[in-house]
């Protein structure tokens, strides 16, 4: 039982050293990379080093690009008005009366590839706008689309989190979203209603100024709807195409035409597509806004630190692997194996709930299911892809005082710390369960 004990210590670390003393996930995982490996007493010291290299560079060289691209196209999707031009085209959908319907859509929509506390903050003052404009609470509009962007965040790709976990458990990604929208659509559902039902009781005064008012009309001027979706959903629907091509039916059949689809449906060939899409966002494409400083390379930036946790999350994953804890599991806790596919939700709430981060939590638990799939029953491509959609939706419970976003949204919306809980977190937490209890309900038929 030595090696439970040393898992159990190895997450107490990573929770303690992110979470209190403030450290960086990237050191987090390496020193429990490291740490474990070194403990177990069934790897040699080279053996360590070997799984870490490898576990790093092979989780990198599956998902790193795609992680890099996603990055780029949410940051041109923010600076170019594009989320703005999705806000106006989705309430003029279900038309004034339904806003907080059309914050749910745009959020669910945005936070495909924008990261869901940036998001918030791009459109936090067309919340206070739209809710000014029809006199009422703040706490509607703004929760509405705080819960919708979380839903994406937290399961659809190419968002960093599910993109990871698919890298490290080695998931197929159109596999992912095909299994992952149902789970959101529940997610999106249940944010909304909430919305309605329970924050409409708090009264929040949606505080703001005509200048917030003015760049939300400058800024759903350009660019146009077409050019907005396009870098979202085209690679979606190539990675989904090439999916279903490498089914058993083969409905595209084998010539060219198969190849051709396997080649552009390549996540990483999708989502440059998405980035060339997105390069026709501004009105005029500049030097400046493809350099260093500029909106690629901002998007860069963003995506460099996932990255690294990411590679780090694969080599903690691949150290456990090496270990054969697996074994032990299989032989000392049968109660694991019954617990299915509540197992990967729990850990991922668990680890949610302790340090706050939701994509940590994503990448800690894909990391700690990785060695596990096979022993569960999880190892067939449906059954590891379910296994990401249930990470992340463990993951959405529940955001509260240690998450980042707790405060970007009850900042951003004028509510104290008690709405916050009482609203962001209550709300959290609602959608996390019912995504997850989708989740299990899907399970019955991919496991």
């Amino acid at each position: 039982m030595w090696l439970i004990l040393l898992l159990i210590l190895s997450i107490l670390f990573i929770i303690i050293s992110t979470s209190v003393l403030k450290w960086h996930p990237f050191l987090s995982l390496l020193i429990a990379a490291f740490g474990f490996g070194i403990l177990s007493g069934t790897m040699s010291l080279l053996d360590v080093v070997n799984a870490i290299n490898s576990g790093f560079g092979n989780t990198i060289g599956y998902i790193g690009i795609v992680i890099l691209a996603g990055s780029i196209i949410g940051k041109f999707l923010e600076m170019s008005g594009g989320a703005f031009k999705l806000a106006a085209a989705a309430l003029k959908l279900v038309g004034r009366k339904n806003i907080p319907l059309a914050m749910s859509i745009v959020g669910y929509i945005v936070s495909i590839p924008v990261f869901c506390d940036s998001a918030f903050i791009v459109l936090s003052p067309l919340t206070k706008a739209l809710s000014r404009s029809i006199k009422t609470t703040l706490s509607v509009a703004a929760i509405a689309l705080s819960l919708g962007l979380y839903v994406t965040h937290s399961i659809i790709p190419p968002t960093p989190g599910p993109v990871a976990a698919a890298g490290i458990l080695e998931a197929d990604l159109g596999m992912v979203i095909l299994l992952g929208l149902p789970v959101s659509l529940i997610g999106l559902v249940s944010g909304w209603l909430f919305s309605i039902k329970i924050a409409s009781k708090f009264h929040i005064e949606p505080n703001g100024t005509m200048t917030e008012e003015h760049k939300i009309e400058e800024n759903a001027k350009e660019p146009s709807l077409i050019k907005s979706l396009l870098p979202i959903f085209s690679p979606i629907l190539l990675i989904i195409f090439r999916s279903l091509n490498e089914l058993p039916s083969h409905p595209f059949g084998s010539g060219n035409l198969s190849i051709f689809i396997s080649f552009i449906g390549q996540p990483t060939v999708a989502l440059l597509i998405g980035v060339l899409l997105a390069f026709m966002l501004p009105k005029k494409l500049t030097k400046d806004m493809l350099s260093t400083t500029g909106w690629l390379g901002q998007g860069i930036i963003a995506a460099a630190t996932i990255i690294i946790v990411t590679g780090c999350g694969g080599a903690f994953g691949k150290v456990l692997q090496e270990s054969g804890i697996a074994e032990v599991i299989k032989n000392n806790l049968s109660g694991a194996k019954s617990l299915g596919i509540f197992l990967p939700i729990l850990i991922a709430a668990a680890l949610k709930i302790a340090q706050g981060s939701g994509t940590v939590s994503i990448i800690t638990s894909a990391s700690l299911m990785a060695p596990l799939v096979i022993t569960l029953g999880f190892d067939a491509p449906a059954a590891r892809a379910l296994v990401v959609v249930a990470i992340g939706s463990g993951a959405m419970i529940a955001s509260h005082a240690n998450d980042s976003y707790f405060w970007v949204v009850t900042q951003m919306s004028n509510m104290n710390v008690n709405q916050g809980y009482r609203l962001q977190t209550v709300g959290t937490l609602v959608v996390g369960l019912l995504s997850a209890i989708a989740v299990w309900i899907i399970s019955f038929w991919v496991i």
